[in-house]
């Protein structure tokens, strides 16, 4: 039931993170580091009951790298670089068909 909510999830993902790029208040990216670490763990448990291993720990390491408790301090820029490739990868993984 959870796999259908995949794509909403990813796209909703990919759009925090683009937004991201803008010169916002701090809030907004506690906000952003909150909705991935659910957003991610969503998406690795649907993987998992995908039998998604290499998505699974791909996800789960993505929880793991926005996830608000411990900070990451990368400096804006690399964030930036980190949110445009990621939600990339999330818009891509809509579209590359899966081999089953």
């Amino acid at each position: 039931m959870i796999s259908q909510y995949s794509n909403p999830i990813k796209i909703i993902l990919a759009v925090l993170f683009f937004i991201c790029l803008l010169d916002l208040p701090y809030g907004y990216f506690q906000f952003v580091r909150f909705v991935g670490l659910i957003g991610f763990l969503i998406l690795a448990y649907q993987a998992y009951e995908n039998k998604e291993q290499t998505l699974v720990i791909t996800y789960v390491c993505l929880a793991i790298l926005f996830q608000p408790l411990i900070k990451l301090s990368l400096g804006r820029t690399a964030w930036n670089i980190v949110d445009l490739v990621v939600g990339i990868f999330l818009i891509a993984s809509i579209f590359i068909p899966k081999n089953k």
